[in-house]
């Protein structure tokens, strides 16, 4: 008896070729490629409330700028190493999210957007004005350590990409298991229809705000990456115009798609970089080529796939005494 054939994920293939990259790349184009992993990793968790909870948000700088800060501080002040302040960093996102959005979450549309909006520039004027004396103001905070791993520093581009792409690896997995989930088709319930969703017992502003709550989280951890990578972060990093971008490339990939958002992160984030010597016209064709992609797949270049259910279960569900 034939065995069936267990399909291979694109994603996989796609690690598989990336990690073989790295040695047969100069240091520029290495680098390059961690910020693209860096984007798809903030992509994937503003898509999570974006993509499937349908909320729109033009804030999700400010829970990677507080990640990013939170790292830094205690970094610099107590000399604590970078890595293991990964969860600290994710959960001081997720809490400055829980506080900022419990009073607003009923909003809806271009009401939450423009909160949103909001949220991100009061972060960013906050850093800028050197809030309690500890974020350096406009200059920012200099001096962050390197991480290390098992006592070995992590220095060049090549050694970055590592961490960068095995953290992006690992965020896939979850997110794809929380998409999968009873959370994740709430959410998406929600985003389809909140009226139907309400009649369902679920609640609303409760999963909205776990939505936001896990996104913040996850752009804390990579604000913490961000940080250690960079060894210097200034207001400058998280302004207004990087939530745009994260906004741009999961709308543009897919939103609710995960392999969307990652090739949505090649384009925003590669494509910019190999037309560089155009330097005068890149950003005209650049917005030209996102014109014509919105007007020919208005769903994104790879919309989520429908979710499809065991009709025999349900109507054995249905007929069983």
């Amino acid at each position: 008896m034939k065995k069936p054939s267990v399909p291979i994920s694109p994603l996989l293939i796609l690690f598989v070729v990336l990690c073989a990259l790295p040695p047969f790349l100069d240091p520029y184009w290495v680098d390059v490629l961690n910020n693209i992993g860096l984007y798809a990793t903030l992509g994937i968790s503003l898509n999570l409330i974006v993509g499937h909870t349908g909320l729109f948000n033009l804030g999700h700088a400010a829970f990677y700028a507080i990640g990013a800060y939170t790292a830094a501080i205690l970094n610099t002040h107590y000399h604590l190493p970078m890595l293991p302040l990964m969860p600290l960093s994710g959960i001081a996102a997720g809490l400055f999210a829980f506080i900022v959005m419990r009073p607003i979450i009923h909003l809806r549309g271009d009401y939450l957007c423009i909160v949103t909006i909001g949220i991100g520039e009061i972060v960013r004027i906050a850093l800028v004005n050197n809030i309690f004396g500890i974020t350096g103001g406009a200059n920012g905070i200099f001096g962050i350590s390197r991480p290390a791993v098992l006592g070995y520093v992590i220095k060049s581009p090549h050694q970055f990409f590592y961490l960068i792409w095995i953290f992006l690896a690992i965020t896939i997995v979850i997110f794809k298991r929380l998409e999968h989930s009873r959370v994740g088709r709430a959410l998406n319930c929600i985003r389809d229809d909140e009226i139907a969703a309400q009649g369902c017992g679920i609640n609303i502003a409760s999963y909205k705000l776990t939505a936001f709550v896990i996104g913040a989280i996850w752009a804390g951890m990579t604000g913490n990456i961000f940080a250690a990578k960079m060894t210097i972060i200034s207001p400058e990093s998280f302004s207004f115009w990087e939530s745009v971008i994260m906004f741009t490339l999961v709308i543009l990939g897919g939103a609710g798609s995960i392999e969307g958002v990652i090739v949505g992160a090649f384009l925003i984030i590669g494509l910019p970089e190999i037309f560089r010597e155009l330097s005068s016209a890149r950003m005209l064709v650049f917005g030209l080529a996102m014109i014509v992609m919105m007007i020919l797949r208005p769903r994104g270049l790879i919309p989520p796939k429908l979710r499809r259910y065991d009709l025999k279960m349900l109507v054995n569900k249905d007929t069983t005494p």
